[in-house]
């Protein structure tokens, strides 16, 4: 049985940028800031905080950069079995 989706990817990368603006917001770091730490271009931080699109390389260097990314680090890491045939299949 597959989970409901109750919303679109699109709208869970906004809240992901969201999350990360305040993050940033609460830490004082100004866009232009985390861009010269981090190493992501000004403009890249702008659009992802106003759309949510960004490359995956580019959030790792900015939750490297708020020391975040621990929670990067351990995403996906304890994913429950949906099933009896994914612990067969992971035990192949």
């Amino acid at each position: 049985m597959s989970a409901l989706v109750w919303e679109t990817a699109e709208e869970l990368n906004q809240k992901l940028a969201e999350r990360v603006r305040n993050i940033r917001r609460r830490r004082s770091i100004s866009q232009q800031k985390l861009a010269d730490m981090s190493g992501v271009s000004y403009g890249s931080i702008k659009r992802f905080e106003q759309t949510g699109q960004i490359s995956l390389l580019s959030l790792t260097r900015i939750a490297m950069a708020l020391d975040i990314a621990g929670d990067m680090r351990n995403l996906f890491t304890e994913v429950p079995y949906r099933d009896i045939q994914e612990v067969i299949n992971e035990n192949k």
